[in-house]
């Protein structure tokens, strides 16, 4: 598949961006290897996306062309197909979730102008997907599949004959995986080209469908996915894909999800990068590699950085979490006086602070138990502060540790 790759690469040179294959100072000297971050945020589109969709339709027939085409997608493929409908003069209609970030949709209405049609649907990509075949089969619509496609993957795979470009001895390459389209592609690439780079796969622990299908022997749907990480949360991997990754991937990793929106800060804070969810899981796989990659050359697939402000708030708290910054108790009050001026002098912390208040009960609130969110300086204050509310005889419930209470009331 080199040969095929290489052609995409050059069908595709002019309207995708060869973008940089940046050293990063930071995480090389904290993992001790050579770090590399492959920015594919910085495209045309904000991802790489674009690659495999305008590989795509620029092959149809002219016919093809004519009647024009389909597709389903969470936003990047989304805006890589509309980019490729405005460029080529195709007429495309376009099926996004309904939790489709309004972001990623004004971007795809940016993108393709008057030659897109987008409509709203499903709760999941999967669901959304099952609407537009059926819409593109009763209007003789070509689909351009995310990622199930042999065109596709070509496509994504030059992401992998750009790094070798750059940095021919590479080690270790990180990719995300949402379908399994990227890193079939790069893996493909790399395997055939330089067969001793390892390529490692990572997915977000909530959507984890690569590594069940790996463990079932053959791809699975999930009867619930973490919609999260919205760019790799698929219910379901491509049959192609998986018969490409079963092959090629030497590791595949879950990544929670509270780790993920850990990284995105960091990037976002320490080396001023945009990167959304998807785009973070290769760097915030790097914990999980750290033995691996001592001493080596390893690039992390920055897949894209189509990410809304407006979810900032959402991923600070959920990366609070994770580091066990932020808890939530349920407290029942003393009944004596003075007992809410006792927690906030003696129980709390000179560095913890109260981010939540509110009385359960909607009658003698005062009486009742409190919903009380605390974040803290540091995860070891944590210990000290349950100790100090026994202490006082504050009786109380992490929340935290009680999944369905924290559905329900946070």
């Amino acid at each position: 598949m080199k040969h095929l790759t290489e052609a995409a690469a050059k069908r595709l040179s002019g309207v995708v961006t060869h973008t940089p294959l940046q050293y990063s100072h930071r995480l090389s000297a904290q993992y001790g290897a050579e770090v590399y971050l492959k920015r594919e945020d910085l495209q045309v589109v904000r991802s790489y996306k674009l690659r495999g969709a305008y590989n795509k339709i620029s092959k149809l027939t002219p016919a093809e062309r004519a009647k024009g085409v389909i597709c389903a997608s969470a936003g990047n493929h989304a805006q890589g197909v509309a980019f490729s409908c405005r460029l080529l003069g195709i007429n495309g209609v376009i099926f996004m979730p309904g939790p489709t970030p309004r972001q990623k949709i004004s971007q795809t209405e940016m993108f393709g102008g008057d030659r897109i049609e987008i409509v709203l649907t499903g709760d999941t990509f999967d669901d959304c997907q099952q609407a537009a075949l059926a819409y593109g089969a009763q209007h003789e619509l070509t689909f351009i599949h995310p990622f199930d496609d042999p065109d596709i993957i070509e496509g994504q795979g030059t992401v992998g004959v750009e790094i070798l470009q750059d940095q021919p001895d590479t080690d270790m390459v990180i990719v995300p995986i949402g379908g399994g389209g990227l890193v079939s592609g790069i893996g493909n690439y790399l395997k055939e080209a330089r067969p001793e780079t390892a390529i490692l796969g990572v997915e977000p622990e909530g959507a984890a469908s690569m590594k069940a299908a790996l463990a079932h022997g053959g791809p699975i749907t999930l009867d619930e996915i973490n919609r999260f990480v919205d760019g790799a949360a698929v219910k379901r991997i491509g049959d192609l894909t998986y018969r490409y990754a079963r092959e090629l991937l030497d590791d595949v990793k879950p990544i929670p999800e509270g780790k993920i929106c850990t990284t995105i800060l960091e990037l976002y804070n320490k080396d001023a990068i945009v990167a959304e969810p998807a785009g973070a899981l290769a760097v915030a796989a790097l914990d999980a590699y750290a033995d691996r990659i001592k001493g080596k050359k390893v690039v992390c697939v920055v897949s894209g950085g189509n990410n809304d402000i407006d979810r900032m708030a959402e991923i600070k708290e959920l990366s609070l979490l994770y580091e066990g910054l932020k808890h939530y108790f349920i407290v029942r009050f003393p009944q004596r006086p003075g007992a809410l001026k006792l927690f906030v002098n003696e129980v709390l912390g000179p560095n913890d602070d109260i981010t939540r208040f509110e009385f359960i009960k909607k009658t003698q609130r005062e009486r009742g138990p409190a919903l009380v969110g605390i974040e803290l300086q540091s995860a070891a204050d944590y210990t000290a502060l349950i100790e100090r509310m026994r202490k006082h005889r504050f009786g109380f419930k992490d929340v935290n540790n009680d999944p369905t209470l924290f559905e329900y009331l946070i």
